[in-house]
């Protein structure tokens, strides 16, 4: 199983509804426990695809 991105800083910023610590949703955070490997991965390159276009919300 791919581990959760979740880095412990769960504060979902109120204008994107993105979590300021791991860059998910709130619907991707809730589905992930039951998420299988190629359903987490999909997460995953959502995620990276934001930090991508919005690297003033995610800094490396």
């Amino acid at each position: 199983m791919i581990p959760s991105p979740c880095i412990d800083v769960c504060q979902i910023e109120a204008t994107s509804g993105l979590c300021q610590g791991c860059g998910r949703t709130l619907a991707e955070i809730a589905a992930w426990s039951a998420a299988d490997d190629e359903q987490r991965q999909a997460i995953l390159a959502a995620v990276a695809a934001r930090r991508a276009n919005s690297g003033e919300l995610f800094p490396a």
